[in-house]
Formats: structure tokens, C-alpha cells, sequence
């Protein structure tokens, strides 16, 4: 039986409708090994794993996105409308661009804004600020409390660009203008996708770097201890 997409090679039914979507293919590989039971490598492709296997009884899917918008852009898309995914959580890194977010803590996205042309070329939505599922959002709050670990929401700053031009804004302008608080390189898309096909989708994010302190996590440490993030998106699953 053919695959549904050429980017993923896992079989219908392989996939859970609920699934956690890291970006580093070593992070979904770490989740699979460290959370999951029973996990089974259900993709490879381009070297983007996904695992699928049980947490608590409850089938579960983990999957990289990639870096940045057009990866998470086509991953997303293909779980909502081949796979038949309901819900996807995000769970990554990102940059603090105020001093109420230190390094470790875990954030949720409560919006996210970007210059990304993503959605006005996808159907032509002009919105520069989308927002992530409610219910969702709701779980993973409610999970948080459950394990009593601490959780900020913020708008987040979903940016193209990791390196920018000193002719451009800035965080400090960026914080000015828009509210952001921190950011990363995927929700806007994924946020998108979500509400263009009618599924659930959030974001929850481990500060891993500080635009104010500059201080910073090295890859090992973003690959293996975002746990505290880790064990909400679970539980909210």
C-alpha cells in the first residue's frame, strides 16, 4: 500500500492522533526512549523521526518538525490531512527577550506573532498574530498545575530569521510593538495549519537562551533537559 505523502513513510494507523512534535530529530528520539513504551520508529525520512508508542496506556506519536516555518509547515500539514492527527503540541526552545523569562523556564503560547509571509501564501490569511487551540491550551495548563510545575504563558515571537541585520527591528523594538516576550521559529505555521484544517494545535517552549542576560544552554543540554516541559505535554495528552 503506497504511503500517503513523500516525506513520511509511516502507514496509516501508525500514527497516534495526538502527537508531541520536537524539533531536533534527537530530541523526539530521546522522548521515544526515555517516555514512551513500546515505542516503535514509525518514520525516518530525511532522517526526521517519529516514534510511535504509549504513555500511561495512551498511544502517543513523537515527531520532529524540523527547523523553522516551511518544515513544520509541511510535517503539520500531512499529520492534520493524511494521518488523521487531532492534536499536536510543540515543544521546543526559545530566546527570552525579557527578564520575566529565565533560563529553564517553561512558557506556553498563549499567541504568536511573526513577519512570516507563511499564511498569506498558503490561503492568503492576512493575519500577522494566530492563536494556538483553547482546549488544548487548557490541558496543558491544567497538567502544569497537576504536577505542580511552574508554566508562563506569552506571545511569542514565531521569526524566518535566526540571524538579523542591525537596519531592522530589534528585540527591544519587537517587545515595543508587538508584546512578544520570547522567541522561536515554528508556531505561526503550525498555529495556521491548525486552524485552517480544523484541528488543535499549541506550543509549550523551555527558555534555553537570554537575549537580556546572555546567558545560554549548549545543544546537549536543549537535546536532554527540557523535562519539566517534557512530562506537561505528556500528561497533557
Amino acid at each position: 500500500m503506497p504511503v500517503p505523502t513523500p516525506h513520511i513513510e509511516a502507514k496509516k494507523g501508525e500514527i497516534a492522533r495526538n502527537v508531541l512534535m520536537p524539533g531536533d530529530p534527537l530530541r523526539a528520539k530521546y522522548v521515544a526512549e526515555h517516555f514512551l513504551e513500546d515505542a516503535r520508529l514509525v518514520n525516518q525520512v530525511r532522517n526526521v523521526y517519529a516514534y510511535t508508542g504509549t504513555y500511561k496506556g495512551k498511544e502517543l506519536t513523537v515527531m520532529a518538525s524540523g527547523m523553522g516555518m516551511p518544515s513544520i509547515g509541511i510535517y503539520s500539514y500531512e499529520l492534520y490531512k493524511f494521518y488523521d492527527v487531532d492534536n499536536i503540541i510543540r515543544i521546543g526552545s526559545a530566546g527570552a527577550y525579557t527578564d520575566r523569562l529565565a533560563v529553564y523556564d517553561v512558557v506556553l503560547a498563549d499567541s504568536a506573532w511573526s513577519q512570516s509571509s507563511f499564511a498569506k501564501v498558503q490561503n492568503g490569511c492576512m493575519d500577522d498574530v494566530l492563536y494556538p487551540s483553547e482546549s488544548l491550551n487548557t490541558r496543558i495548563l491544567d497538567a502544569a498545575h497537576c504536577l505542580q510545575i511552574p508554566l508562563k504563558t506569552a506571545r511569542i515571537h514565531s521569526s524566518d530569521v535566526f540571524y538579523t541585520e542591525d537596519n531592522v527591528d530589534g528585540y527591544k523594538e519587537i517587545i515595543k510593538k508587538h508584546q512578544c516576550e520570547c522567541v522561536e521559529m515554528e508556531s505561526f505555521a503550525l498555529f495556521h495549519n491548525a486552524k485552517l484544517l480544523g484541528k488543535n494545535a499549541a506550543c509549550l517552549l523551555t527558555i534555553s537562551d537570554s537575549f537580556v542576560t546572555h546567558e545560554e544552554l549548549s545543544s546537549l543540554a536543549r537535546q536532554e533537559s527540557f523535562e519539566n516541559m517534557m512530562k506537561i505535554a505528556l500528561e497533557a495528552c
